[in-house]
């Protein structure tokens, strides 16, 4: 009797002494297969579901741990012990039901086991074995019961410690998040910290920012830790379509156990090798935004601790990217504001003197025929140049409204382009020639179509040289339009900000124009559902392309 309490006593200590799971776990398999005299002793528990047991820790037996076993409630040795709730014994384990086939392969013989009770609820099984057969006495159960009952409270105990371990630490990894998404108005700086903290609080080996672009409704790698690739190839995901799009549309996270079983758009997830993908919505004030998504390069089950984490990373990170995101749209229009003042004040006076100075001369002195003619003549081309500014300002006001209605109706293309021509560079059908099946008929918005060609027609004649060569083209359901003149090219000092607003070489420098032409030509293509293109490999000058989407009826009719 003393040594069996002293038995019990040792399991009680070492159930006492340890908060971490682990290490009591080890502890106390110890000291219980000690004081059975048992040559192997396991701990299995059941895990979140509640109908199975997963071996947890285990003497003698390890690889029931290392291969992650698991084991039905109701089935087996350990499955009926805990759907039972009382003790079992098997003498010769060679002529009993069990499920774990680790159990006969490392000779065990006999096997004594009792659930692990708290408040009268199991919480698992504590088990031991013998390599040789053995008889256990009713005194065996009755101390493997105490030790066990010991056991399960300290386990209760250990978990109980674990779960708010886990949770401070997981706070204060959330608390790094938010202080990242506060202290930085900079969007590419706050996403570079948010990206190395998302992917250390979910021991991740990638992660990744999609940002929503919502003129085309698509989502565009914006930054990315691990799968940089994603941003470089300027990968752009269909909002509904692939992984991430599908987050974005459902509204809600998606976890991928296995990146090879599925269907994803995106070909730089496989080519990196990763195998396993977690990804939630960005979410602000119920509009999706963007989507954030980790991933791992060996297989792994993404819990719903996993996905509820990521989640509340989301909505901080979600929080820092819509404030960088005002802030980075304030600062453009301050410098719109600012280039736009500058630019108009510089480009309206001098076609404003000029009229004013030819309207007081006509007015107020007597001319010779020659005179009066020529006055008249700056009169009208200063006036004009004065129009033609104020019609691109009107248009940019109308495309940064988005107050432009696009109507498509049939279009004989061939002559549509040559009456353009006409308007905007008279007198030089000599320099530019048009490829365009006499026949082509298209359904596109004329006067989009008109503002991107016409665009694109000046920018040609202005800054390169001719002959211009205007082609079009249908195949592959779009139109295909091309302007593309024989200079020198575009200037590498503006080839990244191409498409901006007020955006000129200094090499155009004296020339007429207000850097508005490109960026007008490409808002109208992208509201009309296509985009404006620089060919940068085009060698002979530049050539700029447009492309325009055609419904499938249309398209059939090639």
């Amino acid at each position: 009797m003393v040594e069996r309490l002293r038995r019990i006593q040792s399991v009680a200590d070492a159930a006492l002494a340890h908060l971490d799971l682990d290490e009591l776990l080890d502890e106390l398999l110890l000291r219980i297969r000690d004081a059975l005299g048992g040559d192997t002793c396991a701990v299995l528990l059941l895990d979140d579901t509640g109908r199975e047991l997963v071996a947890r820790a285990a003497r003698g037996l390890e690889e029931e741990v290392e291969a992650g076993v698991r084991i039905p409630v109701g089935k087996g040795f350990a499955g009926r012990v805990v759907a039972q709730k009382r003790p079992i014994v098997i003498d010769d384990l060679d002529r009993a039901d069990v499920v774990n086939p680790i159990l006969r392969e490392k000779g065990i013989k006999s096997m004594l086991g009792v659930p692990l009770l708290v408040h009268g609820d199991a919480i698992g099984v504590l088990h031991v074995g013998t390599l040789t057969p053995r008889k256990f006495t009713e005194d065996d159960v009755e101390l493997l019961q105490l030790a066990g009952d010991r056991a399960a409270l300290a386990i209760e105990h250990g978990r109980a410690y674990e779960a708010e371990r886990q949770l401070s630490t997981r706070l204060l990894k959330l608390q790094s998040v938010t202080d990242a998404a506060l202290s930085h108005l900079n969007l590419d700086d706050l996403l570079a910290e948010l990206l190395d903290r998302i992917r250390d609080i979910l021991a991740a080996d990638t992660c990744a920012f999609f940002l929503l672009d919502e003129k085309t409704d698509e989502l565009v790698a914006r930054a990315a830790r691990g799968i940089e690739e994603e941003v470089e190839s300027g990968v752009r995901i269909p909002v509904g379509k692939g992984f991430a799009g599908r987050i974005a549309a459902e509204r809600r996270p998606i976890v991928i156990d296995d990146v090879d079983d599925v269907d994803v758009l995106n070909p730089i997830l496989r080519e990196k090798g990763i195998k396993s993908l977690l990804g939630v919505p960005l979410v602000v004030r119920e509009n999706v935004i963007g989507v954030l998504h980790v991933g791992t390069l060996v297989p792994r089950l993404f819990t719903d601790g996993d996905v509820e984490l990521l989640q509340l990373a989301a909505e901080r990170a979600a929080m820092g990217v819509e404030r960088a995101l005002v802030h980075e749209e304030l600062m453009r229009l301050d410098r719109v504001r600012h280039t736009f003042v500058s630019m108009a004040s510089h480009e309206l006076r001098t076609p404003t003197a000029a009229v004013l100075g030819a309207a007081l001369t006509l007015a107020g002195r007597e001319l010779t025929p020659d005179q009066d003619s020529q006055l008249k003549r700056v009169l009208a081309e200063q006036a004009q140049r004065l129009a033609d500014l104020l019609e691109q300002l009107l248009d940019l006001s109308r495309l940064e409204a988005q107050a432009v209605e696009i109507r498509p109706i049939r279009v004989h293309l061939r002559d549509h382009i040559e009456a353009i021509v006409a308007t905007v560079a008279p007198g030089r059908n000599e320099q530019i020639e048009i490829e365009a099946p006499a026949d082509l008929v298209v359904e596109a918005d004329p006067v989009a179509l008109e503002r991107v060609v016409a665009n694109l027609v000046v920018n040609a004649l202005r800054h390169g040289k001719p002959p211009i060569l205007i082609s079009a083209l249908q195949n592959d359901r779009h139109l295909r339009l091309m302007v593309e003149d024989r200079g020198d090219g575009v200037p590498d000092d503006v080839r990244s900000r191409l498409f901006e607003q007020f955006v000129r070489s200094a090499s155009a420098a004296g020339t007429p124009g207000t850097g508005l032409g490109l960026a007008i030509a490409k808002s109208y293509a992208q509201a009309h559902g296509g985009d404006v293109i620089f060919d940068s490999g085009f060698r002979d000058g530049a050539r700029f392309q447009l492309v325009l989407p055609l419904n499938p009826a249309q398209a059939s009719r090639r």
